[in-house]
């Protein structure tokens, strides 16, 4: 036991190491100064954010390698209009909402659902979506619903909790779907005129179950340098240098450095169970990009009577509202701003009191910027 104990732990330090890191800090400096133009990498998922601030990644790259942080956070890019919708569902009687834990604190024009808590709604955040089961089980007058958010990275789960309630007959759960897809915002922040993002590092979780294949329209279309990452520093500084050698070389592609759990194909049974009880809707609201053609999922029509918004649709607001004008989030997730270009940033706004959803979830580019960051 204690042979596998230090096993794992070399396994973790071996992508933390020093001079691992420093090494391919080198070979990407060389490699760097053979670009004919700087290199522009976006990092899709706010766990790659975390990784670069928490070690300081951004302080070892040549002048010409500039990150940019994306729109891979699901709370981040939740709309006002979907958290209001949540805020008035869990007003309504003998109802509990449940959800994961990061939404809570996001703002929208109403307040928060922890808000919602404090003026006696029922609010709850669950660390698995099977939890819904026992709380709808334990409570058989209310009604429970589920606000689901995530990428494909937790749509599975939320589609093996529809199944389990289908099986055992649980009469009343509910859900408030918000599971979004990866491809089509990487395609609108590549079309708008004020991108300069010219390299991706895909996200990694969401490929364990999609596969990498679902960024090849992408490369086709856009033809930059596209590599699925780990989320360690080695991971990271690995995929740098592999982005970099492509951009030099002239031969983007896509490639795979997170190759221990990420694969072409990507997680086929969890694919198809989402594709059993979900379809994608026709456009939605991202915050900072606006509409998005089929770039998140609803429940198929067969099953609408677990559709909270069929449910309580006389009870919930439909229009757009605008972020706070002082808050940058949006701008942030777009690419075109950084934290620090936001001018209430570890001001007015820090993650005791959050103006933006940036600054809320644990995958946020403001929350890593305000733990790690300097300029």
């Amino acid at each position: 036991m204690l042979d596998s104990a230090v096993k794992s732990f070399d396994l973790i330090d071996s992508f933390r190491d020093k001079d691992v890191i420093l090494a391919l800090k080198n070979r990407i400096e060389s490699l760097a100064t053979n670009l004919k133009n700087p290199l522009y990498v976006m990092e899709v998922c706010g766990g790659h954010t975390h990784t670069i601030m928490r070690y300081g990644l951004q302080h070892l790259m040549p002048e010409n390698i500039v990150f940019i942080h994306g729109p891979g956070c699901p709370v981040c890019v939740m709309p006002k209009n979907r958290i209001n919708q949540a805020y008035e569902i869990a007003m309504q009687k003998d109802v509990i909402l449940l959800t994961l834990g990061d939404m809570i604190k996001v703002p929208g024009s109403k307040g928060s659902l922890q808000n919602a808590r404090a003026l006696g709604a029922d609010v709850r955040f669950v660390y698995s979506p099977l939890e819904v089961l026992k709380i709808a089980k334990d409570n058989p007058t209310k009604r429970i619903v589920y606000f689901a958010i995530g990428f494909e990275t937790t749509t599975p789960m939320s589609a093996a909790l529809i199944q389990r309630v289908l099986e055992d007959e649980v009469k009343n759960v509910l859900f408030h779907v918000n599971h979004l897809l990866i491809p089509p915002p990487l395609r609108a922040i590549l079309d708008s005129d004020d991108t300069l993002v010219n390299a991706l590092i895909a996200p990694s979780h969401v490929s364990v179950i999609t596969g990498a294949k679902i960024y090849e329209e992408i490369l086709k279309t856009y033809r930059i340098p596209i590599v699925v990452s780990g989320f360690e520093p080695v991971d990271m500084m690995e995929s740098l240098y592999l982005l970099t050698k492509q951009a030099v070389c002239g031969e983007p592609k896509l490639e795979v450095q997170y190759s221990r759990v990420v694969n072409y194909e990507g997680n086929l049974k969890a694919q198809s169970l989402i594709d059993k009880y979900f379809e994608p809707r026709k456009s939605f609201e991202w915050r900072g990009l606006g509409e998005i053609a089929y770039s998140a999922l609803k429940l198929r029509e067969s099953y609408q009577f677990l559709d909270a918004e069929v449910a309580f649709d006389s009870v919930l607001s439909k229009e757009k509202i605008a972020d706070n004008k002082a808050c940058r989030c949006g701008d942030i997730l777009r690419g075109v701003a950084k934290p620090y270009d936001c001018k209430v940033f570890g001001k007015a706004c820090t993650p005791s009191n959050p103006l933006g959803s940036c600054m809320v979830s644990s995958e946020g580019a403001c929350a890593a910027y305000y733990k790690y960051g300097s300029r």
